[in-house]
C-alpha cells in the first residue's frame, strides 16, 4: 500500500515538473517578449524592409554627424521614450529601432532576427555619420553588445545589462533545465570579449529584475578595455532612466573626449 502510494506521489511529481518544464517552453516569448503598441511618433521614422519584416526606425535629430543606435527593453515603447533619449543626446542623431512584432515593425521577436536587424541599421547608416555609439537599455543591452562586437563603435553604453538572459532565467527557475528550454538566450557574456570600444554600464542599486552579480559577471568578461561602472541609488529596473544622476552619467560619458580634444588642443 505504502509503496502503491509513493509511486504515485513520484509520478505526480514527475509529470508535474514535466508540465512546468512544457509551459516554459511553449510560453517562453510571452516571458521574455512584451510588444509595445504602435504609436504616434512626434520624430520622422524610416523603414527597413528585411523580407520577412518591415521593421521601424524612430529618426531624432536628423542630420548630425556622429549618431547612436538604441535599444529598448522587452516592453518599452520607442515612440514614448524618444523625447528623454533625444535629450539625453541632443547633439547627435538617434535611431530608436522598434523590434519586430513591437510598435509599428511587423513579424515576431527573436534573437536570431532582432540581431539581424540591428546589424542591418547600422550598416544602413554609417556612411552617413562619422561615428556611430550604441546604446542599449535592459533587454537591449544584449543587442548593443553584439552590434558592438560585431562592428566598429565609438562608444558602448549598457543601461541595467545582464551576463545572459539564460543565466537570468536559470536563477529565476533553478529547478528547470533552462539551457535546454530557452530559444533566446541573449548570452552578452560570450560577445563581450571581443568589443574595444569605451564602454559605460549603469546599474540600478534595487534592481530586481537583473540582480547585480548577473551585471558584474558581464563586467568582468570586457577583457580588452575594462568599462566605467555607475550605480544609480535607490534605482529600480524600469525606473532608473527618471533620475538626474542617471542623465549625468551619460552626459559626462560622451562628453569625455571632446574634453580631452580641447585639453590637447
Amino acid at each position: 500500500m505504502l509503496k502503491r502510494i509513493a509511486r504515485v506521489v513520484l509520478v505526480t511529481l514527475v509529470l508535474g515538473y514535466l508540465g512546468l518544464a512544457l509551459m516554459l517552453y511553449l510560453y517562453q516569448e510571452k516571458l521574455l517578449y512584451h510588444p509595445s503598441p504602435k504609436m504616434k511618433s512626434g520624430y520622422p521614422s524610416m523603414f527597413m524592409d528585411r523580407g520577412d519584416a518591415i521593421i521601424a526606425v524612430h529618426i531624432l535629430h536628423p542630420g548630425k554627424s556622429r549618431a547612436v543606435l538604441y535599444f529598448g527593453g522587452n516592453g518599452e515603447s520607442m515612440a514614448m521614450s524618444e523625447k528623454y533619449i533625444a535629450k539625453q543626446f541632443p547633439e547627435m542623431t538617434c535611431y530608436l529601432m522598434d523590434y519586430r512584432g513591437y510598435g509599428a515593425s511587423s513579424g515576431k521577436p527573436s534573437e536570431e532576427k532582432i540581431f539581424a536587424d540591428a546589424l542591418a541599421l547600422y550598416d544602413k547608416v554609417s556612411s552617413k555619420h562619422q561615428s556611430i555609439s550604441v546604446t542599449g537599455r535592459s533587454l537591449g543591452s544584449g543587442v548593443a553588445v553584439y552590434v558592438a562586437a560585431h562592428r566598429t563603435v565609438d562608444k558602448l553604453i549598457l543601461v541595467t545589462p545582464y551576463d545572459s538572459i539564460e543565466s537570468v532565467a536559470q536563477e529565476r527557475y533553478p529547478f528547470m533545465p533552462v539551457s535546454w528550454l530557452l530559444k533566446d538566450p541573449y548570452r552578452s557574456v560570450l560577445y563581450a570579449p571581443k568589443i574595444n570600444a569605451p564602454t559605460l554600464i549603469i546599474a540600478a542599486s534595487d534592481d530586481k529584475v537583473v540582480p547585480f552579480s548577473h551585471t558584474k559577471r558581464l563586467i568582468d568578461a570586457f577583457v580588452h578595455s575594462p568599462p566605467e561602472v555607475v550605480m544609480i541609488k535607490k534605482s529600480g529596473h524600469n525606473d532608473i532612466v527618471y533620475h538626474r544622476s542617471y542623465t549625468q552619467a551619460i552626459e559626462r560619458f560622451m562628453a569625455q573626449d571632446q574634453v580631452e580634444n580641447r585639453e590637447k588642443n
